[in-house]
């Protein structure tokens, strides 16, 4: 598969920050950089929306998730709002990161820094069908904890 990626103002010169990339070769995920021209300082509870400096191509019939990173999340409650969150194969715009201070401390954010990973899944669109009635569960319509779970 091919993702084709378009450098945007906030991620080009004076510093170009590299693409996303995988840090392994068994990595399911690509890591994103921060494309923020000055630190930005998240303090507990505070959100705010993350450039990553790039546009991407993603082909018909995939979507791009964006998820928080384990580490980044158990040492610095760093994480995403929305996660996770989908770029569709028809956006064409910057990708951006809705972050989140979830931890005690403030969190400063620089320019580079790895902030979420982007993990390219299929995608399949269902055929919506309305119906007077659906078949019957063993389960029914429990709701939340309806299992002992």
């Amino acid at each position: 598969m091919e993702l084709r990626f378009l450098r945007q103002p906030s991620g080009a010169a004076p510093d170009p920050l590299p693409l996303p990339h995988y840090a392994t070769p068994g990595s399911a995920g690509m890591d994103l950089s921060a494309a923020v021209r000055e630190p930005v300082t998240l303090v507990p509870g505070q959100r705010a929306l993350i450039p990553t400096g790039y546009a991407l191509q993603i082909p018909n019939g995939f979507e791009a998730q964006i998820r928080p990173r384990s580490g980044k999340a158990l040492r610095e409650g760093f994480s995403l709002v929305n996660s996770p969150g989908t770029i569709d194969a028809d956006y064409r715009g910057e990708v951006g990161v809705i972050a989140i201070n979830l931890g005690q401390d403030s969190v400063i954010i620089s320019r580079g820094d790895r902030i979420a990973q982007m993990v390219i899944a299929p995608v399949v669109q269902a055929q919506i069908i309305e119906v007077s009635e659906l078949s019957s569960t063993e389960r029914g319509s429990g709701g939340f904890g309806h299992t002992g779970a």
